[in-house]
């Protein structure tokens, strides 16, 4: 069995992140969104694995490597535009060949992993298998309508949802699939839809039935995603202290200190997880925060965020929280008079001050 993993698109809602940073390695709990995929992948038992990349190819090429991390085989797939999942799948069928695949979006984070999921796929002679979860707000997603224990619908985000069973974004399929996707017209957005490949397998007699996750499951387009993802995720790592603790400090709950990272006269209370050649002094970082590898903090208080790598937070005389901060970022108070915020700020970028008077 074979593995496609969908790490192209331009991840509009988490700009201006995303205008120079592949929203797939924005790391959650310090670990990027995408080696998480495919660490549930790898742990499933399939070790071929093929990424679709569009126009941040070379930055995910570079994280990902050859998959050896994972003592796995990638291979790279290009897509030239985001023309939709279904036309990643049609580009794909070179690589996948006859072989029954999981498809696995690359922005996805689940609780759990897919062994079960995979498994289950293997012993049957399904066609297609949907990962599907219950939710409280089923319009705003793609939506399967079941009979008899098969998928017999999908409706992307219904005004009027037939069930609260919304589809994950993990897919299991044999090589039908191609007939589909060769076979459908691109949408009114002008892409061929994954949903709409499945529902042409469904009118052709395919069979086509439902997985039921259990765990919780996030879909980390949106700031607000990444950080409940964050938090869940902070909530279930294993306490590990490598670097350096010095002086007054005080460390409390489930924290993760990477090996030389440094923190002096700080106070960490967890969840939290500190990277590699991170520096933290004479300050506060609250729990569900993650601060990546080789950051600088100073004379600051953080909490409930997710700062990414080599960022230089110093002498801020408030509370930095609910916050994605992206590289190389520096955030300085300035001592000159009069007092006022002064800012370099990209396109979509989002501010939030705060008064006390």
């Amino acid at each position: 069995m074979k593995a496609l993993v969908l790490s192209g698109g331009k991840g509009t809602r988490l700009r201006p992140i995303t205008y120079t940073s592949a929203k797939q390695l924005v790391p959650v709990a310090n670990r990027p969104v995408l080696f998480r995929v495919l660490d549930a992948i790898t742990e499933a038992g399939i070790t071929d694995i093929g990424i679709v990349v569009g126009d941040t190819a070379e930055e995910v090429m570079k994280a990902v490597g050859d998959g050896s991390a994972w003592n796995a085989k990638v291979t790279y797939i290009r897509q030239e535009a985001p023309l939709g999942l279904a036309h990643a799948v049609k580009i794909s069928q070179d690589y996948l060949g006859d072989d029954r695949f999981v498809m696995f979006l690359g922005d996805n984070v689940i609780q759990g992993g897919i062994k079960n999921l995979v498994t289950g796929f293997q012993q049957h002679n399904w066609n297609a298998q949907i990962v599907l979860k219950e939710v409280e707000n089923p319009s705003q997603f793609g939506v399967a309508e079941l009979k008899n224990g098969r998928v017999v619908r999908l409706v992307e985000k219904p005004k009027e949802p037939p069930s609260n069973l919304a589809l994950v974004g993990i897919y299991m399929f044999d090589h039908h699939i191609f007939e589909a996707v060769n076979a459908i017209k691109p949408s009114w957005r002008g892409e061929l839809e994954i949903t709409d490949a499945i529902q042409y397998l469904i009118e052709h007699g395919y069979e086509v039935y439902p997985y039921f996750h259990k765990g919780w499951w996030i879909d980390t387009g949106k700031m607000e995603d990444l950080l409940e993802a964050n938090r869940l995720l902070l909530d279930e790592i294993t306490p590990c202290i490598e670097g350096e603790v010095r002086g007054n400090s005080y460390i409390a709950g489930r924290v993760v200190i990477e090996q030389g990272a440094e923190i002096v006269d700080s106070t960490i209370r967890g969840p939290v997880a500190i990277g590699r050649n991170t520096h933290i002094e004479n300050a506060y970082v609250g729990p569900y925060t993650s601060i990546y590898h080789s950051c600088f903090i100073k004379n600051c208080e953080i909490e409930h965020c997710i700062i990414m790598e080599e960022v230089h937070i110093e002498d801020v005389p408030f509370r930095l929280e609910e916050s994605l901060i992206g590289r190389y970022v520096e955030i300085k108070a300035a001592s000159a008079k009069p007092k006022a915020y002064r800012m370099m700020l990209g396109d979509h970028s989002k501010v939030g001050l705060v008064s006390n008077g």
